[in-house]
């Protein structure tokens, strides 16, 4: 247990990252609202932010359009980065992620058989269709890999079920109508496009309670990056704990999945910005921050889809891949001496 001077001097280790990252991302948020077509001037903005006044379009622009459309980007980026650091922290493998666990093709699959077969399914219950489909394909994994040795085994049959997944995807693609298809492309692609305050009213309940229930696993997290034995000779029920990680994992992706598709690397990499930052992996401190900085991540992501080639919008999933693709393939290379464990 930590003793009371370590614990203050870990918490003022959080300060100057968090103040940071909180700084970038009034910065995007700043860009987010002032951005775009139309742009807003500066004294126009404060008017319609903090009065509610000014010209009409560009209050209808700004607080319904923008405004929410960040707040998404917000709460999807915190979440899907806490499950990275969930699933790397429960797997003691840093290249573990909710992409190579089935959880994210699952709560795919799910939805795109709601738009092919053309459910009858209301859209406020499409989050728990998705929170299904993602703890199937996460149960998969699991249940497939009970003969397997250790987090590793369970990693490598992850990677096969999230194949099989991706090709019956695939398999319903081609069973779709073209407008099927239209409305799949940009899904599976990721965006947070034409996305307004009924999407952020669906995602803020299950943010304020994954978020914490997320926090309350940091301890057992740290544990088991000390090892399966050791974890397990210190007390802790590892199959058990991780199997429980697992599903909170599923929560946190597929709720996000059902409301703007699979956004790739936003979960690998934050973790791994995070504890660069902190030059610790204590997961209470770890997981809280990687939550800011998946937010971070996210929101300035959707605004180079949102700007860069206006008026064509490419969706954010594919610019977190080409990005964080990138970063990730320059850790690796920095790292490729090291470990990838703990």
């Amino acid at each position: 247990m930590m003793n009371k001077p370590h614990s203050a001097l870990a918490g003022r280790r959080i300060l100057l990252p968090a103040f940071i990252l909180f700084f970038v991302l009034a910065g995007v948020f700043a860009v987010s609202m002032k951005f775009g077509t139309p742009t807003m001037t500066m004294h126009g903005l404060f008017d319609v932010l903090l009065t509610g006044g000014g010209e009409e379009l560009g209050r209808m622009i700004v607080r319904e359009i923008r405004l929410p459309r960040f707040l998404l980007g917000l709460l999807v980026g915190a979440m899907l980065a806490a499950s990275g650091t969930l699933m790397q922290g429960a797997m003691n493998n840093r290249l573990a992620g909710p992409e190579l666990l089935g959880i994210s093709a699952g709560a795919s699959l799910t939805m795109a058989s709601i738009t092919v077969f053309h459910m009858p399914i209301a859209f406020q219950f499409h989050p728990l269709f998705g929170l299904a489909g993602g703890l199937a394909g996460g149960a998969v994994v699991v249940l497939s890999s009970r003969g397997s040795k250790g987090a590793t085994g369970m990693l490598l049959m992850g990677m096969s079920v999230t194949a099989i997944l991706n090709g019956l995807l695939i398999v319903l693609i081609a069973l779709g109508t073209s407008n099927d298809v239209n409305l799949l492309y940009t899904y599976l692609l990721g965006s947070l496009a034409n996305r307004s305050w009924e999407h952020v009213d669906r995602m803020l309940p299950w943010f304020l309670v994954m978020l914490p229930v997320a926090m309350f696993f940091t301890r057992a997290i740290n544990l088991l990056q000390l090892g399966d034995d050791t974890a397990s000779g210190l007390g802790l029920k590892v199959d058990r704990t991780r199997i429980v990680i697992l599903i909170v994992c599923a929560g946190l992706v597929a709720i996000s999945v059902a409301q703007c598709g699979p956004i790739g690397y936003i979960s690998l990499l934050a973790p791994h910005l995070t504890r660069l930052f902190l030059r610790s992996s204590d997961a209470r401190l770890v997981l809280p921050l990687s939550a800011l900085c998946g937010a971070v991540m996210l929101t300035a992501a959707d605004q180079i889809a949102r700007l860069l080639l206006s008026p064509l919008e490419i969706p954010v999933g594919v610019w977190t891949t080409l990005v964080g693709g990138s970063l990730f393939l320059i850790f690796l290379q920095r790292h490729r001496g090291g470990s990838i464990h703990g």
